[in-house]
């Protein structure tokens, strides 16, 4: 086992007996009981209904119904509805694009990038990456976010195979975490089940390679219960990774199928998850971050946004009354 994979699973051990002890001292403290999620709502399934169920959805009238149900924020996705993101420098673009979320009174929280150059086998390529993500995060920060999303999607990129590209990646993103160390933020990364990266062992060794605290991952209901066999039971790999791992929360329930390319998402409620219980283990490990609805690739994304949010309420409510 080298260092990197036993400080991994040595900080898993610590971060599971600190999440029992908080759990069981939560009922004591005010803090607890005062906890509150963040609510997020992705524009990556408005994205995804109106390219594949060619729904219409105008940005001012997302915003609009983000601010009346409830939204705390909006987690952006690159090339819609408008092009792609302004460049960091670009102040007057970012000033702008900032003013028009403030009038909403949402938040810019975090922002999708992407790209299977983060773990090439060509250290130039890496460089870029990495100076690519610097100006993503810059960018994220002036917009008032508070981290950054990365997905690792693409082939072996000159890779032997998955071990050599999962110690690349972690390399990167080791760098990638002192950066975000620097600016007060973190990123989190999320992998699913088509891409490379693809397993809970996957996961696990990411994690392990980076080995920083700004290097936090993703808990996405769906992508957990189809790693790990369709089981209906996605809490037991969040359980088993340690809540401490966890940036951000994209909130679906899922039938355990797969549908255009990655885990079938669907509104909460109506699939075979017992999105409580995700909750309740995300409360006693002590997440305080953003959960998003994550609308990717539902037809009817107002409804899933509007179960979504009931979901959190209804997690919130019970918990922080016990």
């Amino acid at each position: 086992m080298n260092p990197s994979r036993r400080t991994f699973l040595a900080g898993s051990l610590l971060g599971g007996a600190a999440a029992v002890l908080s759990s069981a001292s939560a009922s004591s403290e005010s803090t607890a009981k005062n906890r509150q999620w963040k609510c997020g709502l992705g524009l990556n399934g408005f994205m995804s209904s109106a390219n594949h169920f060619e729904k219409n959805y105008p940005l001012w009238e997302i915003l609009d119904y983000a601010t009346k149900a409830g939204f705390d924020g909006i987690e952006l996705v690159d090339g819609w509805p408008q092009g792609t993101y302004p460049n960091w420098q670009e102040k007057e673009r970012i000033d702008s694009l900032r003013r028009l979320y403030d009038l909403y009174g949402l938040q810019i929280y975090s922002m999708q990038t992407g790209g299977g150059d983060s773990y090439a086998s060509s250290p130039e390529a890496r460089r870029e990456w990495l100076k690519r993500f610097r100006g993503d995060l810059l960018l994220c920060k002036s917009l008032g976010g508070d981290f950054l999303g990365h997905w690792p999607g693409g082939g072996l990129e000159g890779n032997k195979n998955v071990d050599e590209a999962i110690k690349n990646l972690g390399a990167s993103y080791k760098e990638a975490a002192k950066i975000c160390a620097d600016m007060g933020m973190f990123f989190s990364f999320e992998i699913e089940p088509p891409f490379l990266f693809n397993t809970y062992e996957h996961l696990e060794k990411i994690l392990a390679e980076a080995d920083h605290p700004a290097c936090k991952t993703n808990y996405d209901p769906s992508h957990f219960d189809v790693m790990t066999g369709s089981t209906g039971n996605p809490e037991d790999m969040l359980r088993k990774l340690g809540v401490e791992h966890i940036g951000h929360v994209h909130l679906t329930d899922t039938d355990g199928t797969q549908f255009n390319g990655t885990s079938t998402h669907l509104p909460c409620g109506e699939g075979y998850c017992d999105i409580q219980a995700s909750m309740r283990l995300l409360w006693e490990g002590g997440f305080d971050g953003w959960v998003m609805i994550d609308g990717w690739m539902i037809e009817d994304v107002y409804r899933a946004a509007t179960k979504g949010i009931e979901a959190i309420r209804t997690a919130q409510q019970t918990l922080s009354s016990q």
